[in-house]
């Protein structure tokens, strides 16, 4: 469930995350459906992803992009609709993104006694009451909460949710796309730094500006604004790649350059805290130390032994932690948690049960 963010948008964040999510499972022999708001009066009802699941966008207010406290007045209207369409066969396991999908998700779901696991995505970060409220809803009745990073996690619990109901299942990538073998983008052989991700505005952009007008034969490219079909091939060009935000909910930018095998620097914020690995895929630099940042780029690019090291391990890394099969297993690990937990009351319905195998049932992220 993701009414705000539809896989199929050419985005990151939310979206990226929920489409990498999809995909795994989908190659991993399970049935999705993905529900999301329709915001545009000419896409059809429903359509498939090209990566094995549907998506269906619900008719829930007007054909567009709606504010936050626009889309409260029309989340009745959502939930109605998937009540109809579980009402001849439900799924195992809803699975729901932000909190208007898992208040939506909590709802509709009550009916049909069907566990929900929930990604927050960001917690109370409008100051909407309607949110807030959602949240803690969201908090009491989901049968389990997933992070997508350890610090998510903490954060999480100081809010009040329990430690011993969260998991940390992060974000993914395809790395059979994003890989080291294939054609690299043409350059004039200076060495190359590309830019990934958001870039802090202040100290972030004036070490990397610093980095190239002090060092001879360095150029600059940034990434982000490449289609993500030409991606691959700009950040296996690259000698280093930087990926230096004020936050990072997601770290999909870095994983995309690990993947590729290119070493990282990177801010220790939010998930790249977790993702790169420091002296062994890439360097971690505190936020806001622009001097530690230009620093470490200069040091990597006078080391070439140390780049390739570090462009295998990142590699590793991601085959290893964060490739589309690997998140789909540790997704798939809390939905069989959830659903094996059921009461008595839940168990007895005729319905499939999750394996590793796929199921009877529709699981619906």
């Amino acid at each position: 469930m993701s009414v705000q963010a539809g896989p199929l948008a050419e985005s990151a964040g939310q979206a990226a995350h929920v489409a990498e999510l999809c995909a795994g499972l989908s190659a991993s022999g399970h049935e999705l459906v993905v529900y999301t708001r329709r915001d545009d009066s000419t896409s059809p009802a429903a359509l498939s992803s090209g990566h094995g699941y549907d998506v269906v966008d619900v008719p829930a207010g007007p054909a567009r992009t709606l504010a936050e406290n626009e889309l409260v007045n029309h989340l009745g209207d959502f939930t109605e609709f998937l009540a109809e369409q579980w009402q001849a066969r439900p799924p195992d396991v809803v699975h729901s993104h932000h909190w208007a999908s898992g208040l939506v998700s909590v709802i509709g779901t009550h009916r049909f006694q069907v566990p929900v696991v929930h990604s927050y995505h960001g917690f109370g970060e409008s100051g909407m009451k309607q949110r807030s409220d959602a949240e803690a809803l969201i908090a009491r009745r989901a049968a389990w909460i997933t992070a997508t990073s350890s610090a998510e996690a903490a954060e999480l619990s100081q809010l009040g949710v329990r430690r011993n109901r969260i998991s940390v299942v992060p974000s993914g990538v395809n790395s059979d796309f994003f890989t080291p073998d294939g054609p690299a983008a043409v350059h004039d052989g200076r060495m190359r730094i590309a830019v990934t991700g958001d870039l802090d505005s202040g100290t972030g952009s004036s070490a990397v500006d610093a980095v190239v007008s002090t060092v001879d034969h360095v150029e600059l490219v940034d990434a982000n604004a490449v289609p993500r079909t030409d991606r691959p091939a700009v950040l296996r060009s690259a000698d280093v790649a930087v990926c230096a935000p004020a936050a990072d909910r997601y770290g999909s930018a870095a994983l995309e350059a690990m993947a590729c095998g290119v070493p990282v620097v990177a801010t220790a914020v939010g998930a790249l805290s977790d993702i790169v690995l420091p002296d062994v895929t890439g360097l971690l630099i505190g936020p806001q130390d622009g001097r530690r940042l230009a620093q470490s780029l200069k040091a990597l690019l006078a080391d070439e032994t140390r780049r390739e090291q570090f462009g295998i391990a990142a590699r590793d890394r991601v085959l290893g932690r964060y490739s589309r099969s690997q998140l789909a297993k540790e997704a798939m690990a809390v939905y069989e948690r959830v659903t094996l937990a059921e009461p008595p009351a839940q168990a007895h319905r005729s319905r499939g049960p999750v394996t590793a195998a796929g199921h009877s049932g529709r699981t619906r992220p």
